[in-house]
């Protein structure tokens, strides 16, 4: 019977069997070297693709929703500033230094500018609540001779702007008691669109920071 079938035989022969395992093994060998390979690029090449689209840099985390009071006990929010530039800074009225000498400085740049000195909104941001009422801040902003808006509020208020604007500050006790005030002495100039153009440091030449106001106003 097997000369009249003896391609029967041969299909079924050991020899034939195995070179068929062998060539199976080799296709899913092949089969999953490509799924691997596919899967690597799937995680890390589609992570490359969209990584522009989820980066975010430091100007966009600072900012945000706040309320705080006026001097005359209206609430100031960010929506009350949203619309136009300002220019917004931390401190208190009791600052020996750094505080006046920003207010003062700011007022000065204001009027370099002429017209577009209005552009712009200047705010004073107290972290000392406990000695600046609200009253009070109405008084020391007035002594600089220009628009400036004074605002405090409670701890958990001054805490959600803090936060928002990556503010440093830390009471420090003083000899004979009470304490002083360490904090960001940096200027923080927000865009109409409320987002973070530009920052002004305590150390920078008026020239300098001429130019960044101006580009705020544009």
């Amino acid at each position: 019977m097997t000369d009249k079938f003896p391609e029967l035989e041969d299909e079924q022969s050991p020899e034939r069997r195995m070179e068929g395992l062998k060539a199976l093994r080799m296709f899913l060998w092949l089969a999953v070297v490509l799924i691997g390979a596919l899967a690597l690029f799937a995680i890390f090449g589609g992570e490359r693709h969209s990584a522009p689209q989820q980066r975010t840099t430091f100007a966009d985390t600072v900012g945000g929703p706040f309320t705080l009071t006026a001097p005359d006990g209206s609430a100031v929010s960010d929506q009350t500033l949203a619309g136009k530039p300002f220019a917004i800074f931390f401190g208190f009225t009791r600052c020996p230094d750094v505080c006046p000498t920003t207010l003062s400085r700011l007022a000065q740049l204001r009027q370099r500018m002429g017209t577009d000195g209005s552009k712009f909104a200047i705010v004073f941001v107290s972290l000392d609540p406990e000695h600046d009422s609200p009253e009070d801040i109405g008084r020391y902003v007035a002594l600089f001779d220009t628009p400036i808006i004074g605002l405090t509020g409670t701890d958990t208020q001054l805490a959600q702007i803090v936060k928002a604007y990556h503010v440093y500050y830390e009471k420090v006790p003083v000899e004979g008691g009470g304490y002083t005030i360490d904090h960001t002495a940096a200027v923080y100039l927000m865009g109409a669109d409320g987002k973070l153009q530009s920052i002004i440091d305590h150390h920078e030449g008026a020239d300098a920071s001429l130019a960044k106001l101006r580009r705020l106003v544009k």
